[in-house]
């Protein structure tokens, strides 16, 4: 059953050479208690993609197709009104950098606090037990005495897990994880998605993990779409990708990884484009070591490789 389903969503931003185009037909799911990763290099679309799920855009951002569904319902098509209700209480954010999401003026109990006011309607002692319970899930040792901390009183790994807890606190269906785990060393990330595991298979909440770490997917994650300037370009279920993935693109970021090298590392040739070059056919045809003469005169269309793997490229329908 899919919890999140967007189908072909087009996004672009009124820049000062006109409007661009940054989303091209994005379309995957989110299962109910499954783990999707996202992954890619910056600026591909991954960040963009989930925050329009939460219509939390730049103002200078404009969907322009598309649909995003939540439980069956368009989040496109409510009042602002509608998604506040949704926003937190069912689908949360655990946004990029732990360090800067708390107000550093407030103790994590006031922080807390709010987040449990707004979207549980919780008052006095039965709010502050919410709190402590939510903390108590996160493993952050001592709630009732770290409550009382400020944010530069926690480390890295203790912030993460109090913006973890605050989803918990509030029992989010979904949560966007948007790189949780940049800027925590290797023995903190393994403690962060190991709890965000137990999350899913405890909860059965739903996480959509953003993230370029490949090695991290490969040990946490159910399915995996790939993106690239803006598109979908692979999509499949952990075995069958990391067994075999089809797209030059997913091949190259696979082959960079140190643990899939005994020799000297692969580097992919070139830079992302961005939004404002216009590339005909295959976005990713000016990197590619595969790229035939059709891949620069046509955009290629989706390959079911098998039930639950496709992939976008010329080199399927040889």
């Amino acid at each position: 059953m899919n919890i999140i389903e967007i189908n072909n969503l087009t996004l672009g931003f009124n820049c000062a050479c006109g409007f661009c185009e940054a989303l091209h037909n994005v379309s995957f799911n989110l299962k109910k208690g499954e783990l999707h990763a996202l992954v890619g290099e910056s600026g591909c679309g991954k960040t963009i993609s989930a925050m329009s799920i939460l219509r939390l855009l730049p103002k200078n951002a404009k969907i322009t197709g598309g649909e995003i569904y939540y439980n069956g319902q368009d989040l496109l098509k409510l009042p602002e009104r509608e998604m506040n209700k949704i926003r937190g209480a069912k689908i949360a954010l655990i946004p990029q950098d732990p360090m800067t999401s708390l107000n550093p003026l407030y103790t994590i109990e006031n922080q807390l606090l709010e987040v449990i006011k707004i979207h549980q309607g919780l008052q006095g002692r039965e709010a502050r037990d919410k709190a402590i319970e939510a903390l108590e899930q996160v493993q952050i040792p001592c709630p009732e005495l770290r409550m009382k901390s400020y944010p530069h009183e926690f480390s890295g790994g203790m912030k993460q897990r109090a913006i973890i807890a605050m989803a918990l606190a509030c029992n989010a269906e979904v949560i966007i994880a948007d790189e949780p785990t940049t800027a925590l060393d290797v023995t903190i990330q393994a403690q962060i998605m190991n709890l965000l595991k137990n999350i899913k298979e405890k909860q059965g909440t739903s996480i959509l993990l953003i993230t370029h770490d490949l090695a991290l997917v490969k040990e946490n994650a159910d399915r995996i779409s790939v993106m690239y300037s803006g598109d979908i370009v692979e999509s499949g279920n952990n075995t069958e990708f990391f067994a075999c993935p089809k797209h030059p693109y997913s091949i190259a970021l696979l082959n960079s990884l140190p643990a899939n090298n005994k020799g000297r590392l692969e580097t992919i040739s070139g830079q992302p484009p961005n939004i404002q070059q216009k590339i005909n056919g295959c976005k990713f045809h000016p990197r590619c070591k595969e790229c035939m003469e059709i891949c620069s005169q046509k955009d290629p269309t989706e390959t079911a490789i098998s039930r639950t793997h496709s992939a976008k490229c010329f080199l399927l329908k040889k």
